[in-house]
């Protein structure tokens, strides 16, 4: 699993996860899957940990489900549907719900072609942005006849719309960097040759901020999609009753009041 996934946690908390398969585009298959659901889980268990940078190696981000070499467990007798459900219980459903319940900040940087289930996995990060020469490309209804996976049927009509779902799903075209960024389905985009540093900036100023703070401002947004107005005043009132009881509201209150920068890295969480 190690050789599919990599990893580097720098000084100031920022761990760096690369796909690591760039001969086939970063596509999924069961050591990619496996490796960064135990890496996601792990994050959690980690109090160096501060915000969470998923990117891949090479010139994609993610291709996709490897469906020529996936090496997932084979059971005799099993159709392929039956298959690939198995394969969706224990390994990639549990990898979008790791990655978007993550105690931490999670921030998806797409360096590349992200297709089919890469999608979903690129949409899957609290904060995504993206390589000025990225695409995004929904491959399932026209070249497989199946429906968007890893979670990618939520996020995307859920970010952009129906309209704009079903043109991505129904037709599978190329959707540039610029056009994710203005239909919303991506925060920003980044010249190439600059890209990681600005991922690198983006990741170090969240790093320094009240990070579980942070990550329930995301669950918050995330409550609000199947709830009431009504009801979520509610969440607001009883989680505020929760943080503002934090040592991290006090050292931002008492920094704003001494007219200098929080220091939130110092609080023990």
């Amino acid at each position: 699993m190690a050789e599919a996934i990599q990893t580097e946690l720098s000084e100031s908390g920022v761990l760096l996860i690369r796909l690591n398969r760039p001969e086939v585009l970063n596509s999924m298959n069961r050591d990619l899957v496996m490796g960064l659901l135990e890496t996601m889980n792990e994050v959690n268990e980690d109090p160096k940990v501060r915000v969470v940078v998923i990117t891949g190696n090479g010139r994609g981000f993610c291709a996709g489900a490897d469906l020529a070499n996936g090496g997932w467990p084979e059971e005799k007798n099993t159709s392929p549907g039956q298959a690939a459900a198995n394969n969706m219980e224990i390994g990639f459903n549990p990898l979008v719900r790791a990655i978007t319940s993550s105690d931490m900040p999670v921030i998806t940087a797409i360096n590349g072609i992200a297709a089919g289930g890469g999608v979903g996995l690129a949409l899957s990060g609290d904060l995504v942005v993206a390589a000025e020469s990225a695409k995004f490309k929904l491959v399932f209804g026209p070249q497989l006849g199946i429906i968007s996976d890893v979670g990618s049927s939520w996020f995307v009509p859920h970010l952009i719309g129906r309209a704009r779902a079903n043109g991505m799903g129904l037709l599978g075209e190329d959707i540039t960097a610029k056009e994710a960024k203005e239909w919303g389905l991506i925060w920003d985009y980044f010249p190439d040759e600059k890209f990681m540093d600005s991922v690198s900036v983006l990741a170090e100023r969240i790093a320094n901020g009240p990070v579980v703070g942070l990550k329930a401002v995301v669950k918050a947004h995330d409550h609000a999609f199947s709830t009431s107005l009504d009801k979520q005043l509610d969440y607001e009132r009883d989680t505020q009753k929760i943080f503002l009881d934090r040592e991290e509201f006090r050292e931002g209150v008492k920094a704003f009041i001494e007219k200098r920068k929080p220091d939130f890295k110092s609080i023990k969480n």
